[in-house]
């Protein structure tokens, strides 16, 4: 199916740039979809456009206004002021991916697709085992388009969950002519970004390409932790009568250090909380690499934190680090002026860890069971508890204190003898596959018929590593643990093996002249296989019976059709309407998330490879939308779209040891799977563009009421159940956890967008506001955060044409939440009552930003 493509100045962030300015950066556009996709043509690059004979709404985002949001801006983060849409990251680029989250008409990150000249970028959970994020697949500055399709994805869309809507980045082509391009940013917390890229112009008749690189260092704002890394892209391109090769390569090497989340707890009626729970403080900045302070003024001799801190303690640091190579290879092979293939092979290879130093005492029951010799036949109410090393319980009779401080001695001891242990998740992805596509113009009939395969190989490792007190130099947020030491143990090991296919047939029918009909489906298809050749120890991890569970499950759908039309009154105005249906696949992630792999029994496992349901949803949508010139100088483009959303056998991953560290306990733990039914979404968008000269007003309001359509309860053994009751309140009744009719939690009803901009000459200024309404923090909405409203402002000058011999020359000053506002950005949701983990909002931050191009 294809898309209703939208200007920038539409539905998106800032109509911004006069025609001439924009005119000088046409040659960053990215490379072009299947021709009915490709974004609209129009005299007027400041006014909204809107496509006559698409059926579902997508939203075009320019590079160019990417960087303007902020210069080497992710491109998820750089989407967040389009309607329905909430992104929420606690840096201002949008690259820390512990603390990332996005919603998209209620759907939330790892329900949508995300490619990058179509090549699949995976589910985008953090930890992730099929993809990389956008900003890791393509420089920033590289970036030629981001198609954002808010109701539902492409048919052809490379993805095994995109359930509602789909994310599509697009890198530049090479340009025409010889050029060098070259920006540096500076500003707040010591951020440096260096970019640079080469273009060879046209050489060889029919060849172009261009080589970059990016580098980024920049502190975090509340912790002595340095975000950054290097990244580096490559592309060729050969375009001749007979067909198209592409050639694409991408290293990006990262280290992201985090912060952790806040522990919230909200007492139910009539109860209160202690004072341990009502700690919470704003942030949880570590203490790296204050190593002498942290081990004897904040940890105990034994290594555990303060008991006043309760789950909200510090750690020394925490990090994710990420390697990728990712190499693709498209040609599209012109048969004739009707008929084209289009075949893309592509490869992806993923190391990395995610590490946490932190407490011996926090971490103690995953330690004791490997590093204590006795621990095998000591009383289970002898075993040490979380922040209790070395201290006996009231009920053990079988130790002395005395024994007991000295069985805590003799683990800090066997882990290096400063009171830290590391915990690392280490990664490995290895993945290639094939993605094609015919493209046949009948005229009356355009038809398309195409596949995707994909093989992916992945391992998981949860690894634990001592911290010398003698070097701790061995121990930072920039050194991978396994590169310093040997791990004291490996608690498990995962490995899977996912083979995905993709089919899909759809037609475009010019009916007649106003009419368009639009119809096809596709199929989705996937085995995998998930087992452990190491298992933890008994003890070890929360929730688990037995073994981690291992086994095949294959999942398949080969019809998931979509229709839809367009009429067209008058040029002007336009109705449409699309019905979709989408499938999400059983993640086959093997170190916790939401799948079957770590459910915490084999029989969970079993139920659900028999009895199971993948997620999937109908999606139904239509609306009108209208371009009008008022004046010579005045204009007015508005949408105004109603989705409804049929949300079939929803998953919910309930953790048996929520925590602060990314919402999960240090010592991790299974997760109880339910299927609490069907979820019912409601929304509207609308949105208008006024222009009148050289000042543009962007406005969208946004309203989404996703409500689960029954209660659920959960079983011990480690699945659960949609009830099909409604018995309402907060507390949860014989088992039965009162969701029925409650909103999803971490997606607001309400959400509103505003951008301001006045382009004079070369002097551009621009206001964006976001407003984000209030959000519930648990699955029975006993707890909630309130609404926040940010805005940023961006002022830049352009050096006239003619005075210096380049091509560009600008300078730009970004402030980002320019009010200083506090409050909560990301949600880390999963419990349904009581308590939920959340990260700070990014205080204020400016960044200065000098860019040439010659």
């Amino acid at each position: 199916m294809t898309r209703t493509s939208v200007s920038l100045l539409a539905l998106t962030i800032s109509l911004l740039l006069p025609a001439a300015a924009m005119a000088q950066d046409t040659d960053t556009a990215g490379p072009t979809p299947p021709a009915e996709a490709a974004p609209p043509e129009t005299t007027d690059p400041s006014a909204i456009v809107v496509t006559g004979r698409e059926t579902r709404t997508s939203v075009v985002l320019p590079g160019t206004e990417m960087q303007k949001i902020l210069p080497g801006v992710s491109p998820l983060k750089a989407i967040q002021t389009l309607p329905g849409v909430l992104y929420i990251t606690a840096d201002p680029w949008g690259y820390n991916e512990q603390n990332a989250q996005i919603f998209i008409h209620g759907f939330a990150g790892n329900q949508l697709g995300y490619t990058m000249d179509g090549i699949p970028l995976g589910d985008q959970s953090y930890g992730n085992y099929n993809g990389l994020s956008p900003q890791r697949a393509v420089i920033s500055e590289n970036v030629g388009r981001v198609v954002v399709s808010t109701g539902a994805g492409d048919l052809a869309t490379a993805s095994n969950s995109n359930l509602g809507g789909t994310v599509e980045t697009y890198s530049s082509d090479p340009r025409p002519t010889f050029g060098i391009d070259l920006a540096q940013t500076i500003g707040s917390y010591d951020t440096s970004r260096t970019f640079a890229r080469v273009d060879t112009g046209t050489f060889g008749g029919n060849n172009s390409a261009y080589i970059s690189a990016a580098r980024q260092r920049a502190r975090a704002w509340d912790f002595r932790g340095y975000q950054g890394g290097w990244q580096a892209n490559a592309k060729f391109v050969h375009d001749d009568s007979i067909g198209k090769l592409t050639l694409y390569f991408d290293y990006n090497d990262m280290t992201q250090p985090n912060e952790d989340s806040t522990v919230f707890f909200k007492p139910s009626a009539g109860n209160t909380a202690t004072p341990v729970q009502l700690y919470t403080p704003y942030t949880k900045p570590f203490f790296y690499p204050e190593f002498d302070t942290y081990r004897n003024s904040y940890l105990s001799p034994l290594g555990n934190s303060p008991a006043t801190e309760g789950s909200n303690y510090r750690n020394y640091y925490s990090d994710a680090q990420r390697t990728d190579y990712l190499a693709y290879g498209r040609y599209d092979a012109h048969f004739s002026d009707k008929v084209t293939l289009s075949t893309t092979a592509y490869f992806h290879h993923n190391d990395g860890a995610g590490v946490v130093a932190g407490p011996l005492g926090q971490s103690i029951t995953t330690a004791q069971p490997y590093l204590d010799p006795a621990y095998a036949s000591l009383p289970a109410n002898c075993r040490f508890t979380a922040n209790a090393n070395g201290v006996r319980s009231a009920a053990c009779t079988a130790l002395t204190p005395a024994q007991a401080a000295a069985a805590g001695a003799a683990l800090v001891a066997a882990t290096g003898g400063s009171g830290l242990i590391t915990r690392t998740t280490e990664y490995r992805i290895d993945r290639y596959g094939v993605i094609s596509a015919l493209a046949i113009d009948l005229g009356a009939h355009n038809i398309e018929i195409g596949g995707w395969f994909e093989h992916n190989s992945t391992t998981q490792w949860r690894r634990w590593y001592g911290v010398d007190a003698a070097d701790p130099a061995s121990s930072t947020p920039y050194i991978r643990p396994l590169e310093a030491a040997q791990p004291l143990f490996t608690q498990y090991q995962g490995e899977a093996r996912i083979n995905q296919l993709q089919l899909h047939v759809q037609d475009s029918w010019h009916v007649f002249d106003p009419l368009r009909v639009q119809f096809g489906f596709k199929t989705s298809a996937q085995w995998a296989n998930g087992w452990f050749p190491v298992q933890p120890k008994v003890g070890s991890l929360s929730g688990l019976t037995g073994g981690l569970p291992q086994g095949k499950i294959d999942t398949k759908n080969w019809f998931l059709p979509a229709v839809g039309a367009t009429w067209d009154f008058n040029g002007h105005e336009q109705v449409y309407f699309n019905v979709q249906k989408n499938l999400r696949q059983y993640p086959a992630y093997l170190a916790g998330g939401g799948g079957p792999w770590f459910t915490g029994s084999q029989a969970a496992f079993d139920a659900f490879a028999d009895e199971g349901k993948p997620e999937s949803s109908w999606t139904y949508e239509g609306g009108l939308r209208t371009s009008r010139s008022l004046a010579s100088d005045v204009s007015i483009n508005a949408q105004i779209n109603y989705y409804h959303v049929v949300f079939n056998n929803r998953l919910l991953a309930i953790s048996t040891n929520p925590g602060g560290i990314a919402g999960g306990g240090i010592t991790g733990g299974t997760s109880i799977l339910v299927n609490v039914g069907d979820v019912h979404t409601d929304g509207v968008d609308a949105a208008f563009t006024l222009r009148v000269g050289a000042f543009s007003l962007y406005n969208a309001t946004s309203y989404n009421l996703s409500k689960y359509q029954s209660d659920y309860t959960s079983t011990a053994s480690g699945i659960g159940a949609a009830t099909g009751t409604c018995i309402g309140g907060y507390l949860v009744t014989a088992g039965v956890v009162p969701t029925c009719g409650k909103q999803l939690p971490g997606t607001p009803k309400w959400m509103n967008k505003s951008v301001a901009t006045l382009a004079i000459g070369p002097i551009e200024a621009q206001v964006i506001g976001d407003y984000v309404g209030r959000r519930y923090a648990t699955f029975s909405n006993d707890a909630s955060v309130p609404s926040y409203f940010l805005t940023s402002f961006r002022l830049a000058a352009r050096m006239p044409d003619g005075i210096l011999p380049l091509r560009k020359a600008e300078v730009a000053l970004n402030i980002t939440n320019l009010m200083d506002k506090k409050g909560v950005s990301t949600l880390s949701v999963g419990s349904a009552t009581n308590g939920y983990s959340a990260y700070p909002i990014a205080p204020r931050q400016w960044f200065l930003t000098l860019s040439a191009a010659y």
